[in-house]
């Protein structure tokens, strides 16, 4: 009989250990420091010849639990937890690279990655070179000598394309580049990037995993020795996750699974309902069987996640109106909630970038993301239809 527990256990029953007041879920740990028995295991917990904690902004038993749960739930055998998803990305980075260091990345990126990429890593000699979704035979001729990561999201942002993880992975390997994967929107319950090829995994549990729109948090995971590297960084930088909000996403992440499939099954419906709109120019969502890459995305995704993008015909006009029109769902940037939010990526999530970068990445003015929430779908198809026919 396997011992292996499956995704909805672990995810529930990955649990510090129980205090002697034998509580039956995970108490609170706001403490900033711990204290030693005597001298010499202060000496020895410091020069990390125990495996203890010594002060929060390294460990909290908190942390430990989240970050716990969210290696089990990758297949990873490390990682660390993070402020924010940013955070989480930066320091991965900043803590893998040295000056004059290449990074090879696809081109449909979170905005505030692209900033990173092209605003602040080239203040430290660090250039990163990018590929289009559809440009990945491209791929290998971008690659350098001093390049050290590929890096991708998939399902991207904002667009919602798919790049193949398995054939990213091969390049990355055969090259010995470090491959790190934005998993945010699909979640560790839909895809596990690590089994194809991944070496590291990053996630805003700001979003899916949080669910809820209550707290901000970041967290990697994925090889030992380079979540090694990237812990000293931290601990000596100190981008942590507070305690409280490692409680909070710990506790969220049982319910991770049921919330997904729910999230999953609303937004296909939606994605249905908006292809057949009269109004709607375009519309992407991985398990429509008219995306670009549908059979990509069956392929390494259980599900299809829940974010929809579509393009309102009228361009920016037409989606101003639309947006002006929105009664039950939320104008928001945020994504991942239990309340379904519109967001106009062009003016908003990806707004410092020049209109060419956008316009390359498929950010057109009347793109729209929705991130489908858990309300009744009638009632958010309902609202989407009187936004979408309002004059």
């Amino acid at each position: 009989m396997s011992t292996k527990k499956h995704f909805e256990t672990q995810a529930i029953r990955t649990q510090t250990e129980r205090s002697q007041f034998l509580e039956h879920s995970t108490p609170l740990f706001v403490t900033s420091s711990f204290v030693f028995e005597d001298a010499e295991d202060m000496r020895a917990s410091f020069a990390e010849e125990k495996e203890r904690n010594l002060y929060s902004r390294f460990t909290n038993p908190n942390t430990t639990e989240f970050v716990d749960k969210v290696v089990a739930m990758e297949g990873a055998e490390a990682g660390y937890a993070f402020a924010t998803g940013m955070a989480a990305i930066f320091t991965s980075f900043a803590a893998l690279l040295k000056a004059g260091d290449h990074i090879v990345s696809c081109s449909s990126v979170f905005g505030s990655t692209h900033a990173m990429f092209t605003k602040f890593l080239p203040k430290w000699n660090i250039e990163t070179s990018y590929f289009k979704v559809d440009e990945v035979n491209l791929l290998e001729s971008l690659i350098q000598e001093n390049t050290k990561i590929l890096y991708i999201e998939t399902p991207t942002n904002p667009a919602v394309d798919i790049l193949d993880l398995e054939k990213v992975g091969k390049i990355a390997k055969k090259h010995n580049l470090i491959f790190i994967v934005d998993n945010c929107f699909a979640t560790p319950y839909v895809q596990q990037p690590i089994k194809f090829g991944a070496d590291l995994v990053i996630h805003s549990a700001t979003k899916l995993m949080d669910g809820q729109g209550r707290v901000l948090g970041g967290i990697t995971v994925g090889n030992k020795e380079l979540m090694h590297e990237i812990y000293i960084f931290a601990r000596n930088t100190g981008p942590a996750m507070s305690p409280f909000n490692a409680w909070v996403l710990s506790k969220s992440l049982e319910t991770l699974a049921i919330r997904v499939e729910k999230h999953a099954e609303n937004a296909l419906k939606v994605a249905e309902f908006l292809e057949s709109h009269p109004n709607v120019k375009m519309v992407k969502y991985p398990f429509l069987k008219s995306h670009p890459q549908y059979e990509i995305a069956k392929k390494q995704m259980s599900l299809g996640g829940n974010i929809v993008a579509f393009e309102i015909k009228g361009g920016i006009d037409a989606g101003r109106t639309f947006l002006n029109n929105i009664k039950m769902c939320s104008l928001s940037a945020n994504l991942g909630d239990t309340r379904t939010i519109v967001t106009h990526p062009s003016s908003t999530t990806h707004s410092k970038l020049a209109e060419k970068d956008r316009l390359e990445v498929g950010i057109t003015d009347g793109l729209v993301r929705v991130s489908v929430g858990l309300e009744n779908v009638s009632d958010i198809i309902s609202d989407i239809a009187q936004a979408l026919d309002a004059k």
